[in-house]
């Protein structure tokens, strides 16, 4: 396996507005360029805002975190993130995510109550957001649109 497929860790620091404090999330990212610190995003962020996997950014080692430290985003991929809070304990967490699986959404069991959501560029979100919008209003979910992809956002706002 080449330095390139081996996959990095890479720690984000944030704060988080849902949780009131400073957080720290790794994220799986594979090297682009190790000479100008870039790396791909391979995993699906659970909590970490305005990232989604593809995306290409900038990380350098720290010392203190003896590790890779996420700088800036590079290259934004056009893939979104949404988070999915079940609010209905009588229907399968595993039948919601199915139900955006068909429209061509990868998602990633948090815990019993909670997943995260990965919308490809070339999905159509409108319509990914009608099915959050009609679960929602069914009182079966709640969501969050953490990192909404200026494709995704021009989608909806026609």
């Amino acid at each position: 396996m080449s330095e390139q497929e081996k996959p990095h860790k890479i720690l984000f620091r944030f704060n988080s507005s849902l949780f009131g404090r400073e957080m720290v999330e790794a994220l799986w990212a594979l090297e682009v360029d190790a000479n100008q610190g870039l790396y791909k995003i391979d995993s699906i962020p659970y909590y970490v805002p305005l990232i989604a996997t593809e995306d290409i950014v900038r990380a350098t080692y720290n010392k203190m975190e003896e590790g890779l430290l996420y700088q800036e985003t590079v290259t934004p991929s056009g893939n979104s993130t949404i988070q999915v809070i079940r609010q209905n304990e009588d229907t399968p967490l595993l039948d919601l995510r199915k139900q955006f699986a068909e429209v061509g959404c990868v998602s990633v069991e948090v815990n019993e109550d909670f997943f995260v959501l990965e919308v490809p560029a070339n999905v159509n979100y409108a319509v990914v957001k009608d099915k959050l919008d009609e679960l929602e209003q069914q009182e079966e979910i709640e969501y969050a649109e953490p990192s909404l992809s200026d494709i995704h956002r021009e989608q909806t706002s026609l």
